[in-house]
């Protein structure tokens, strides 16, 4: 074999290899109502394509933003909206889709679930299941500049940070609102990064 040859099938098999070093894990998205919701589709494609098994849920809010459809489309699973009409297995719903997940990301996160997740609010699928998670929530936020600025959000974030969740952003950039500002939900591929570095000494439920 030359060595051209030999370096385009090493350069080959370290593309295979970055793009499937996810297989095995299970990721839960859970896409709450912030214009940002569209990015969430993004950030779904790219675990998909680095095979981590991915199961996505959706506040009322998030589906109205965008629709289910997309996300079954990309995952080939159901797309979980509403704790009491969906057909669960034995297990309690929001119960089981945390324990299966190596990791349970909230992208976007709004001002109204971080409230929710400091105070232990459980209203919905979203936040039932955001209360029963045992370990690190991954939390993108997105929000208009003031709603992040403002104190009562600061505080819920220092109390979330506090407990060991982990923040991804938010970055300044343009907003829905026609101004510019510190806000904007962080790219798919940063969220990813940040999924892969809080995985990487991780070893997945599936081979526990």
């Amino acid at each position: 074999m030359s060595l051209s040859r030999r370096a385009a099938t090493r350069k080959s098999l370290k593309s295979k290899m970055k793009h499937e070093h996810l297989a095995g894990y299970e990721v839960l998205v859970c896409v709450t109502g912030g214009i940002a919701a569209y990015k969430a589709a993004g950030l779904v494609s790219a675990l998909i394509q680095r095979k981590a098994a991915t199961t996505v849920a959706m506040t009322a809010n998030a589906t109205r933003l965008i629709g289910p459809a997309t996300f079954g489309a990309l995952t080939g699973q159901p797309v979980y909206t509403d704790m009491w009409k969906q057909e669960f297995s034995a297990d309690i719903g929001h119960i089981s889709l945390s324990d299966r997940a190596d990791l349970v990301v909230v992208a976007p996160a709004t001002a109204n679930i971080l409230a929710k997740m400091a105070a232990g609010i459980a209203d919905d699928l979203i936040s039932t299941t955001l209360l029963s998670v045992a370990g690190p929530v991954l939390l993108a936020p997105a929000m208009n500049e003031r709603m992040w600025s403002n104190p009562a959000t600061q505080q819920n974030v220092s109390t979330l940070k506090a407990r060991g969740h982990i923040f991804v952003g938010p970055e300044s950039g343009w907003q829905a609102c026609g101004k510019t500002g510190l806000g904007r939900m962080s790219e798919p591929q940063t969220i990813l990064q940040a999924i892969e570095e809080a995985l990487q000494h991780k070893k997945p439920k599936s081979v526990s």
